[in-house]
């Protein structure tokens, strides 16, 4: 279960997150975060966030990315995300068969 809090402050909007951010999630907090004015600062607070699935982590550095704040991440979202980062810009590596394996 998601719970989701809207704030105002200042310049922005935050959402507080709490509980468990999974796939299913998604398409409601996006629905949320667009309809917000885009000149508005936008802060996704994470202090209460127990779990986060894979969609979730992608979901939250594709909003990083486009300049909202992630406050309050937990550690290990924020490595996922520096993870997914850092895989995305480095070249794939190719492997080479073998046509005579060893044997």
């Amino acid at each position: 279960m998601l719970r989701i809090q809207r704030s105002e402050h200042g310049e922005g909007v935050r959402f507080m997150l709490s509980g468990r951010i999974e796939a299913e999630h998604l398409p409601e907090l996006r629905r949320l975060i667009e309809g917000e004015d885009r000149q508005r600062v936008l802060t996704l607070d994470l202090r209460e966030v127990k779990l986060a699935d894979r969609d979730a982590v992608s979901f939250l550095a594709q909003y990083e990315a486009a300049g909202a704040t992630l406050e309050n991440c937990p550690a290990y979202v924020r490595e996922w995300i520096a993870r997914e980062r850092a895989e995305s810009k480095s070249p794939r590596r190719r492997t080479r068969t073998r046509r005579h394996p060893e044997r």
